[in-house]
């Protein structure tokens, strides 16, 4: 949000007069929602927290305290300036910055009606108004809970209405076909606003159009909420007249290029960011405002009005992660409702900016400089795919097919595209070089006025339901239940699946369902004949068979660009060996590049950003089918022409490329290639070497672009290296080059290659290709690959079988292959499908480099410390390339010990000594012994950024007995969530003891827990235990219990009675040693005893997903955390999440998403097994990801709502003061816990041989564990005594005193080695909460306010049966609004009975549309019907009991052919039965651990993950099934042969249904089925039992093969459903 400029101080005085005038009416909401009363009971709106104070502040701009909020801040929508008359070289394109892209994100609901008559009617708005009521839970309220992050309706021009008005004004009623209306947002400063509208009309009539009125809109300001208000701005409607034009396309192109000019013409205007067009249009209006759901129709009382008619509206509820959301980004826009999350903006951004120099088409009569620019990087992700979509639909395009540009299905390897709609792949072919997708998941909705529909992006994760009425109604909507419906006038309910769309024509009134739409938009044009004639795809060679260098020449080389001994053996030549990234364990505790005292290579700077929370990472192991590493090289043409020109241009397969393959490329004379060497002269002296270098680059490349060049191959290959010509640093040229061809309006006509030597890892590529690299030919890495092969080492090592035999051909295989992996992780980790999408998106954020270089070559990106100049970087990049030219060039390669500890190497901050010497203090309780540890840790380099910060204070010393005492700092104090599996069940056990008699918390980490731990200890002595025999140093009164338990991606171990016997539950969002990647537990550590906790298989590996199948958006995680608030109200939620540029902008919305507690991890945590290049390459240290959080949160009136939480590397009483004065109110120690229990560092956790059994499930390891609980008691204490001591000092009596005070912090004065840092950014502050740190942790728990399950545990019938074990049954009415019913009911009982011990039974039947969740975490004994429909997440962690759906008795359609159920069902369920009379949505059973379920068709990826119950499918089911699949069984019906090509054969084995007890299994499920559901399918089957049983196919994992259900050999006793089935 950017702030006003002095020059605006003029005209916007008068505004900030008014706001400071205007009486601050009170903001209770003075009314009950009646309009949906009837149907929604305003349940949307009961849940509202208290709160208030808050100051506009935008978490970006370095500098203390913020102006007040002005209408200006939170309207501004800046544009890119420029006047209504400049040419495309006056404006200079303006690139994306990451710091005002993660400012601002969103999540919504949406929906859509449209009557398929065309015909317009009240009923179709007032319909609409109240489908968004029923949407308020997925919109997001600001600190006041009456701001609503924005609401707002698409619908037809309502003329009836506008001419009822211009009646009485005395205008001639309006001519429908050339009246243009538009609807503004104007300045709210009377005199401004006459400035404005003068500049406005002047413009309409220099284009020829006549202003015929301005039109006051009705608004009624007492129900909008206070921070809103402040920004209301005053909205008036245009009607203009254009006569030059007949049609109506033209119609809209004139009102597109007025916009356009009237927003470049106002864009150096004090006053610009306070004028907005909502819409200018003939054919669609838009209504929209910072307004809850509920009230939008209220505050816009047109909305409310009988002559308002439409024949379709769009409506869409917002939830922004960022408190101070803008009334122009509130949606619908212009075109488009968007519900989701573009990753790849920033990318996409760029190239929309690169290519307006190309934009020509003969519709615009050479006025496409008017139109200009396209984007405005200021504005939404949302906003800005809006402003693509409308310049393809302006240009000619239907909105379909600019959507299928721009959100393309993942067509590659789709078995039921190719059967249905081939023709679509040559479409998607043909665009794929010329429009990077615009990737992340999305639900959009679109309309023009004359087509409205829908799609969804490739993954499908956003949920779609649509369905049509027999009075040819149809309704597309986010959820089902949001308006009533007579079920027998229903037709048709289906949901849009991955990549779908539907669309309905208003003019023919035709419904085009997916494969139609699709068919007829890629039959418009010849798109397979241009494909075949004119892409031309590189066929891969084969590498070179011979070393090319000698093996000196190679070393000098390696030398000189930075490699050390352990990059070539433990990356490459283990990538080369294996084909795969090499793992290590115990993240990251090396100093960040520019801190070290080490040279480090340029990429060590960046880090890799990750989906948290806003949006899911990708899974690239199991859901690999939608990503893609194709490119194409070229030129790219004109988008706005179709042409066969426009692919002339060269496929390959990955941008990985070898020599031959880069030889191919500069030989194809269409590409015209041509060779830049980069390399920079320091004859003369370093200083301004580089920069004059990259300058001659730049011109270069402009000139051979100019010259027609295609490709621009930057290369550092020389064939004899000279001492004074440096290579440039690869990365820095690539980066240059791009954004100087970006500025220059030249990117589109050049691909960048890079032939480089300094480009070995995966972070490397990944690097290389987010700046702008198109392909890499890595010539030293393979060259390294070769010599490594014909090695005497490694030929003795294969022929003596130490290692697999590989050929000279497939070690360089090996290498391309496990880089290709590693990128596709890369990519995934930010939720990004498709290499052309992340290619220039700059998915980086930088520590350590300064402006000039960033603004060089990186532009965009984030770098807030600052850091290296040119100079500087020279300088480092000189002392690898003098290595290889000093007389005594060494004979091998140096380990630097970057990942390895080594004496001599970089400083490992948990080294031998240091855990020695913490060891000595907490075993012999030594106070002296722990002095020499502080010591220790005084004298360290610098490793980190606290490092460089020291306390300062305004008091004078106190004595400590003043302080408070340590028994209250230790309460503050966490452990880090290490699972059971990971570590011994003996290090889990201590450090929860130990943490349960300090009074802090230890976590469970994602493994579950046993029960036996959560009872106090009554048998203990000599301190040994009967009941945990395997501990030493117990007390009676001990427990063993984690208070916080972790609810993981994977759910391993979630049960109702796990979640009820926790005090607190904490959401994983991500990991610090691996953000944005999910967990994998070896299957040599799965133990009988883990399997068991886990619900899974012995010896069988674990992973957990890289994302939450139950969290897509920030709506999503709204709904676990009120998941969880419903089983366990006693416990606090906490959501985990890792330090990133933007990570304040989530936490906000993760405060607004009803969270207790937010964790913030540093990049350097984690004790698993991880890749090295993600332990060494993402996530940011914590005190950068805290400073932001704490400041983003204040700014936004919310640090009152949740305690702050930080982890990372703590190490001492300093580091949890630091955490402190910068705004943690809990500290967590990890590693150190463990070393503090016995770990000794040997750093082979992933190997399952922990020498001292603290990281092993071995017996005869684990034997060896040497801890006592009393020694991390004692670690604490001593942490909390230097707390103490340096309160003192410091003169402060308590933490609360100083927690959030950086007035207390300074820069020590140190100079660093290799520049100098600007610490302001962590130093700064907004002010501090309105209550102390200990009242924030002492608050209640939040409340999900009054739900349906507490009115049923009130009734005493009800509360007699789970009291005494009595049946009781209940009918009841059931809306989408109430979600998660019967979850705290499953918790009453669970905390009762346990996960098996409850005999009642409650026999609950609901009627309606039940909201998500239904029925989450259900315990045994509980047996539900609903009769209607379910959302997402049905059965959700259910234990046991059933749940039978099916639709109302009279339907108008066939239920096997309806989707009845939503998204992701039996998410983790361990147990019990689902009947589901109709299809079921993405992910069903994904991660069924138990669970047996009948459902009668699914989506994509059904079975993911299972490993264990039993699922059967009586239809039709999507692709990618039984992905990840380790356990269970399913069986599939498929009568049309369809089924084989969708199945994931990676593991399991596909057979015909042989087994007599198999058969068994599967009839008795069928027979349940048919007799709870009554279903025809069923019955169906039932009656030809033997021609049906032949269609049947059965999944099979490998550790089910021996089961008498898979194997006919195995004699074992008939099948019979589990215990409870049929009661």
């Amino acid at each position: 949000m950017a702030l006003q400029s002095p020059g605006a101080a003029g005209a916007s005085s008068s505004v900030s007069r008014l706001l400071s005038s205007a009486k601050s009416s009170s903001t209770k909401t003075l009314f009950s929602v009646d309009f949906v009363r009837s149907y929604c009971i305003s349940k949307g709106s009961k849940r509202r927290n208290e709160l208030s104070g808050f100051r506009d502040y935008s978490p970006l701009l370095k500098s203390s305290l913020r102006s007040p909020l002005s209408a200006k801040a939170i309207l501004n929508f800046d544009r890119p300036a420029g006047d209504a008359s400049a040419s495309f070289s006056d404006l200079k394109p303006e690139v994306a910055y990451l710091e005002d892209i993660v400012s601002e994100r969103g999540a919504c609901g949406v929906g859509f009606i449209a009557n398929l008559e065309n015909k317009a009617t009240h009923k179709i708005v007032s319909d609409a108004l109240i489908a968004l009521g029923c949407m308020e839970h997925r919109g997001g309220c600001g600190a006041d809970n009456a701001s609503g992050d924005g609401s707002g309706l698409m619908t037809s021009i309502p003329w009836d209405l506008f001419n009822e008005w211009a009646e009485k004004q005395g205008i001639a009623s309006f001519d429908k076909l050339h009246t243009g209306v538009g609807m503004l947002f104007l300045p709210r400063d009377e005199n401004i606003r006459k400035e404005a509208k003068k500049v406005v009309t002047s413009i309409f009539e220099k284009e020829g159009l006549e202003v015929l009125g301005w039109r006051d809109v009705p608004v009624e300001p007492s129900i909008v909420g206070h921070y809103a208000k402040k920004t209301m701005p005053k909205t008036e409607q245009v009607f203009v007249r254009i006569v030059k034009e007949d049609k109506v396309d033209d119609v809209e192109r004139e009102l597109y290029i007025c916009r356009k000019l009237i927003e470049r013409a106002i864009a150096s205007e004090s006053w610009a960011s306070e004028l907005y067009f909502s819409s200018l249009s003939n054919q669609t209006i838009v209504y929209k405002g910072m307004l809850r759901s509920e009230v939008l129709g209220l505050f816009y009382p047109d909305l409310k009005n009988d002559l308002y008619k439409s024949a379709f509206a769009i409506y869409h509820r917002r939830f922004s992660t960022n408190t101070s959301p803008r009334w122009p980004l509130a949606q619908p826009m212009r075109f488009l409702g968007h519900n989701g999350e573009i990753n790849t903006i920033q990318g996409n951004l760029n190239w929309m900016t690169s290519r307006e120099a190309s934009l020509r088409s003969p519709v615009w009569h050479g006025r496409e400089n008017d139109i200009r620019p396209i984007s405005n990087p200021k504005a939404s992700d949302s906003s800005n795919l809006d402003s693509a979509a409308e310049l393809l639909i302006r240009s000619g395009r239907t909105p379909e097919e600019s959507l299928m540009v721009l959100v393309p299905e993942a067509y590659k390897n789709h078995p039921t595209l190719m059967i249905k709609y081939p023709e679509a792949v040559d479409f998607y072919d043909y665009y794929k070089g010329q429009m990077e997708p615009w990737d992340g998941p999305a639900l959009v909705l679109f309309s023009d006025g004359k087509t409205v529909g829908a799609c969804l992006d490739r993954n499908g994760l956003r949920p779609a339901r649509y369905w049509r009425t027999s009075d040819n109604v149809v309704y597309v909507a986010s959820e089902v239940g949001v308006l009533p419906m007579d079920e027998s006038k229903v037709t048709m309910k289906g949901r849009l699946g991955p990549g779908m769309m539907i669309s309905v024509d208003l003019e023919s009134g035709q419904v085009y369902e997916n494969t139609e739409v699709k068919k007829r938009v890629a039959s418009y044009n010849p798109y397979g004949k241009w494909v075949s004639e004119n892409l031309r795809t590189l066929k891969p060679t084969n590498f070179l068979s011979s070393a090319i260098m000698e093996t000196d020449e190679t070393l000098r080389r390696q030398q000189a660009f930075g490699y050390s001994s352990e990059d070539v053996q433990m990356v490459i030549e283990s990538m080369a060996a294996q084909g795969k990234e090499p793992t290590f364990c115990m993240g990251d505790d090396t100093p960040v590049a520019v801190l070290s005292q080490k040279p480090h290579m340029l990429y060590d700077y960046f880090k890799q950003r990750f989906a948290q929370v806003t949006n899911p990472a990708i899974d690239p192991l199991r859901e690999g089918l939608v990503m893609s590493l194709e490119v194409n090289i070229g030129k790219r043409g004109n988008i706005l022409e179709v042409g066969p020109q426009n692919v002339s241009q060269v496929v390959l397969s990955g941008p990985v490329l070898n020599e031959r393959e880069l030889e191919g490329l500069l030989s194809d004379p269409h590409l015209k290639s041509q060779v830049l060497p980069t390399f920079f002269d320091i004859h003369r002296g370093i200083e301004g070497s580089l920069k004059k270098a990259l300058v001659k680059l730049c011109e270069a490349a402009d000139e051979a672009v100019r010259n027609g060049s295609q490709v621009l191959v930057l290369s550092d290959r020389s064939d004899n290296p000279e001492p004074t010509r440096p290579a440039i640093p690869m990365l820095l040229a690539v980066g240059a080059v791009h954004q100087h061809l970006i500025e220059n309006g030249l990117r589109m006509s050049a691909s960048i290659i890079a032939d480089t030597a300094q480009c070995f890892s995966t972070h490397h590529f990944a690097c290389l290709i987010g700046y702008g690299a198109s392909a890499i030919c890595p010539h030293l890495a393979l060259e390294t690959c070769r010599q490594w092969r014909l090695s005497n080492k490694t030929v003795n090592m294969m022929r003596n079988g130490k290692m697999p035999t590989v050929t000279m051909e497939q070690a360089q295989k090996n290498y391309r292959k496990a880089v290709n992996t590693g990128l596709l992780k890369v990519l995934s980790k930010m939720g990004i499908s498709l290499f052309s999408s992340y290619c220039g998106a700059q998915i980086f954020e930088i520590y350590g480099l300064g402006k000039e270089v960033v603004e060089f070559s990186f532009r965009g990106s984030a770098s807030r410390i600052g850091g290296l100049t040119l100079d500087e970087l020279a300088r480092e990049t000189l002392t690898f390339w003098v290595r290889a030219f000093s007389e005594d060039t060494a004979k091998r390669l140096e380990n630097f010990g970057f990942i390895q500890s080594r004496p001599g190497g970089e400083y490992h901050g948990n080294n031998p000594e240091m855990s020695k010497l913490l060891h000595k203090a907490v075993r012999e309780k030594s106070e002296t012994a722990y002095a020499v540890y502080q010591q220790h840790l005084a004298n360290r380099p610098i490793t980190v950024f606290r490092d460089l910060l020291e306390f300062k204070s305004d008091r004078k010393p106190i004595p400590v007995g003043k302080v408070e005492p340590a028994s209250s700092i230790v309460e503050r104090f966490c452990t880090g969530g290490m699972s059971l599996g990971a570590i011994s069940r003996e290090t889990h056990e201590t450090i929860a003891i130990a943490m349960n008699r300090l009074g802090g918390k230890s976590n469970s980490g994602e493994g579950g827990e046993d029960p036996i731990r959560w009872k106090p200890l009554t048998d203990v002595v000599d301190g040994y235990s009967s009941t945990l025999p395997h501990l030493k140093g117990l007390r009676n009164g001990d427990t063993a219990t984690s208070a916080i338990k972790q609810v993981a991606s994977g759910r391993f171990g979630v049960t109702p009675t796990f979640l009820v016997n926790a005090d607190q539950l904490e959401i994983k969002v991500a990991q610090g040693a691996k953000p944005g990647e999910g967990g994998q537990l070896p299957g040599k550590k799965v133990s009988a005893y883990i399997a068991r906790l886990r619900n899974s298989k012995p010896g069988v590996p674990l992973i957990s997903p890289p994302p939450h199948h139950d969290i897509y958006s920030i709506e999503d995680l709204a709904q676990l955390i009120f998941d969880l608030h419903q089983v366990n109200p006693k416990a606090k939620v906490s959501v985990k999440l890792v330090s990133e540029v933007g990570i304040g902008t989530v936490a906000s919305g993760v405060a607004k998403a009803n969270a207790d507690i937010i964790q913030i991890s540093g990049y350097d945590g984690g004790t698993g097994a991880s890749p090295i290049s993600s332990i060494k390459h993402a996530g940011g240290p914590w005190e950068l990801g805290l400073a932001e959080t704490q400041q983003t949160l204040i700014g936004n009136g919310l640090r009152e709502r949740v305690i702050l939480r930080v982890d990372g590397g703590f190490k001492s009483g300093v580091d949890v003061l630091i955490a402190a004065a910068m705004g943690a109110d809990e500290y967590g120690f990890g590693t150190l816990a463990m070393i503090a229990t016995g770990c000794i560092m040997a750093r082979i956790c992933h190997t399952n041989n922990c020498p001292v059994g603290v990281a092993s499930q071995r017996e005869e390891l684990r034997a060896r564990f040497p801890g006592l609980p009393g020694d991390l008691v004692n670690f604490f204490l001593y942490i909390a005594e230097e707390v103490r001591g340096i309160l003192a000092q410091l003169g402060y009596e308590k933490l609360d005193d100083i927690i959030g005070r950086t007035d207390l912090l300074k820069p020590r004065d140190i100079s660093l080695v290799k520049t100098h840092l600007d610490l302001s950014y962590l130093l700064s502050s907004v002010g501090l909460p309105k209550r102390s740190s200990t009242s924030i942790r002492k608050q209640e728990v939040h409340s999900n306010g009054p739900v349906l399950d507490d009115t049923l545990l009130q009734d005493p019938e009800i509360m007699d049966a789970i009291e005494n074990e009595k049946a009781v049954h209940k009918t009841m009415s059931i809306y989408n609004v109430d979600r998660a019913v019967c979850g705290r009911i499953a918790g009453v009982i669970a905390k009762k009975y346990g996960d098996t011990g409850f005999a009642g039974q409650l026999n609950l039947m609901f009627t309606g549309s039940a909201g998500q969740s239904f029925a989450c975490f259900l315990s045994p004994g509980m047996n539900i019907r609903l009769v209607g429909e379910a959302n997402d997440y049905v059965g959700k962690g259910m234990a046991g009991g059933e749940v039978v759906i099916l639709p109302v008795e009279s339907t108008g359609f066939r239920p096997e052919d309806a989707t009845i159920v939503g998204n992701t069902c039996l998410y983790g369920a361990t147990g019990g039965l689902l009947f589901v009379r109709g299809k079921a949505g993405e992910r069903f059973a994904v991660r069924n651990s138990l669970a047996q379920a009948v459902v009668e068709g699914t989506g994509d990826h059904c079975c993911e993950y299972m490993t264990g119950g039993c699922v059967v499918v009586l239809g039709k089911v999507g692709r990618n099934v039984a992905a990840g699949m380790t356990g269970g069984l399913a069986y599939i019906l498929d009568e049309d042969n369809t089924l084989l090509p969708k199945v994931n054969k990676e593991i399991v084995k596909i057979q015909r249904v042989i087994s007599p007890v198999g058969q068994t299994q599967l009839k008795s499920l069928i027979q349940a089925h048919v007799e709870k559901t009554g279903s025809s399918k069923g019955a169906t089957i039932l009656e030809e039992w033997d021609k049906y049983l032949a269609m049947f196919w059965q999944l099979v994992p490998p550790s089910e093969e021996d089961t008498p259900e898979a194997n006919s050999d195995h004699q074992d006793p008939v099948y019979v459903m589990d215990s409870e089935t049929l009661a």
